[in-house]
């Protein structure tokens, strides 16, 4: 790890592809069998798509964009698009035509690597009304069955198949600078079109770089990484994608959410990058089980979390505590982790805001979580916790090689070199972002003694409410998350008197009263009233309405990172919200 002198993603995965060779890299599960693919064989597949692309006039500066599921080939599309010095724009799965119309006009990329089904038809429709578009590359799908307007169609498995490697091959890779543009990372975006962030390889790498330091002094006999997060994320494709190729680490690609469980079993990881909302359907899945036990099982659990808690919290435990402890370690907390896998160091948390509750369950039951913070536009990484002192209730202290300081407003401001060279042909937006160096984050924080950093709000999601008081939604919700009644919810309430929400109600409740909509949202009345007791007066919520569906990816209520569209939420159901106020 410390020996790789290359500056460049496609370099270091060189460097370690001649080290490594034979050893296994990527893994995928086909026909229910783990494949893997090694590091020399990743090479060769590497250097052929780049002759392929190469063949097609792609060169330095151009952009691709892959649409695919998390996959072997998604990673040497990757590797093999910046290897000529051309620009990876990667597209979620689960983007409308309209969306992949917007990436392609946006970006203008001359060529696209799909996978096939949906996501590929989806790709195509969009492409078909695009004028910048020359090529797809098909990784599943037969070429045959798509027709594209003025755009040649190609099959992956022919392509690779047929062509020679490209003798100015290593040339393309010697003539890469770190200061070139390496991705542009389109941010999921609450509110209004995403917009393009510009990486380069050297931000890409300072948080490689930051992301080693964190885990320097701790002891990871094998690195084996879970990648769930979908690779169009800037976090899972810089700490779930190329910090492993530089440590050298096998990547495992997750068949799905629903799997997870079953995969952490099957691979037996020892990291894995993740966001808050596996660990809440975790948590809800694991209390209802042990509440569906009761007994001694219960008992038990909840004792070994009670005891975690108070040992996360520094207080001392008393002498019956102490043997009990003992005795959880061995019954709940080992058999906790041979369900991860029990090999799992660490859980690196990030995306979004994790719960207190939730994330100080887990580590009193022994499962090790890094809460991190960072945004795309600082690739993504700009704080996490340390392992030997874990704050649950901060982001932790900066990391390597990143400066910060907070403004009159308190929102955070970063320096460094992972600070993006700017969004895409927005300059005015790129401006705003970043001055004198320093890139705005628009998160509000507070430092404590230890330099952690604890986010108290975000500048632009801030609710003020009639009285003039800041209130922060993302607190709010996080804390009426835990209720097992409540499944998802969006708090609001700017400019007026009081906080209201909109709930979905959990499955288990719906169930459990035979969709009674009433009792369902007395039921509702109850779990807020129980969360309202946690929270401050200005933060109470004094009146709710009931969401006619959960929010989701495929009906725009929620970003790719499972984050609520606020604005798409208000629009809809704005109209009954009002109603919960006063007429002014």
């Amino acid at each position: 790890m410390g020996n790789i002198s290359a500056k460049t993603l496609p370099g270091i995965f060189f460097e370690q592809a001649n080290s490594l060779k034979d050893k296994p890299l990527f893994w995928s599960k086909k026909e229910g069998f783990w494949e893997g693919v090694t590091w020399s064989d990743a090479a060769v597949q590497v250097k052929k798509l780049a002759s392929v692309l190469q063949s097609y006039g792609v060169k330095k500066g151009d952009r691709v964009l892959i649409a695919s599921e998390n996959r072997p080939e998604w990673a040497i599309s990757d590797l093999a698009i910046m290897s000529l010095g051309a620009i990876v724009v990667p597209a979620y799965t689960s983007n409308t035509e309209e969306d992949n119309n917007y990436l392609l006009t946006h970006s203008q990329a001359k060529l696209a690597i799909t996978s096939g089904g949906n996501v590929a038809s989806r790709l195509c429709l969009a492409a078909d009304s695009n004028k910048f578009i020359k090529n797809i590359i098909l990784i599943d799908a037969e070429p045959r069955n798509f027709n594209v307007k003025g755009c040649k169609i190609l099959s992956w498995n022919e392509e690779i198949k047929k062509v020679d490697i490209d003798s100015k091959f290593e040339k393309s890779i010697e003539k890469l600078s770190d200061e070139d543009v390496c991705c542009f990372i389109y941010t999921s975006g609450t509110g209004g079109r995403p917009k393009g962030v510009m990486l380069t390889h050297k931000s890409i790498f300072s948080n490689i770089l930051a992301c080693s330091d964190v885990i320097k002094d701790v002891k990871i006999e094998e690195k084996v990484f879970l990648s769930l997060l979908p690779l169009s994320h800037a976090y899972e494709h810089t700490c779930g994608f190329h910090w492993p190729i530089f440590l050298g680490a096998e990547i495992y690609y997750s068949e799905s959410t629903e799997a997870v469980a079953q995969n952490l079993q099957d691979v037996k990881p020892t990291l894995m990058i993740a966001v808050p909302r596996l660990y809440e359907v975790l948590y809800s899945r694991i209390v209802n089980g042990i509440k569906a036990k009761g007994g001694i099982s219960e008992y038990l659990f909840m004792t070994a979390v009670k005891l975690g808690r108070k040992k996360l919290e520094n207080q001392n435990l008393l002498p019956h505590e102490w043997l009990l402890d003992k005795l959880v370690e061995r019954l709940v907390r080992q058999k906790v982790k041979l369900r991860l896998g029990g090999r799992l160091r660490y859980f690196v948390s990030g995306g979004a805001a994790l719960n207190y509750e939730v994330g100080s369950f887990f580590l009193g039951l022994g499962v090790g979580i890094l809460q991190g913070y960072g945004q795309t536009e600082a690739s993504p990484l700009i704080s996490v916790n340390r392992p030997d002192l874990i704050k649950i209730d901060t982001v932790g202290p900066a990391v390597l090689g990143v400066e910060t300081k907070v403004d009159e407003f308190g929102e955070l401001l970063v320096r460094g070199n992972l600070v993006m060279k700017g969004y895409w042909n927005d300059e005015v937006a790129t401006k705003q972002a970043i001055k004198k160096g320093w890139l705005h984050t628009g998160d509000i924080v507070e430092f404590d003694e230890d330099n952690y950093i604890k986010i108290t709000g975000r500048k632009k999601e801030i609710i003020v409410n009639s009285g003039g008081d800041n209130i922060a939604p993302t607190r709010v919700e996080g804390i009426l998350a835990i209720e097992n009644e409540i499944e998802q919810v969006m708090v609001y309430g700017d400019g007026h008197p009081w906080l209201s929400a909109v709930i979905v109600p959990s499955d288990e409740i719906i169930k459990s009263l035979n969709n009674d909509k009433k009792k369902i949202k007395e039921k509702i009345s109850e779990a807020i009233d129980h969360a309202n007791s946690r929270l401050s007066q200005i933060e109470k919520i004094r009146k709710f309405i009931i969401a006619d569906e959960p929010f989701t990816v495929d009906n725009l209520q929620m970003t790719p990172t499972l984050k609520v569209r606020r604005h798409v939420v208000t629009g809809i159901y704005q109209d009954r919200i009002l109603e919960l106020y006063p007429k002014k």
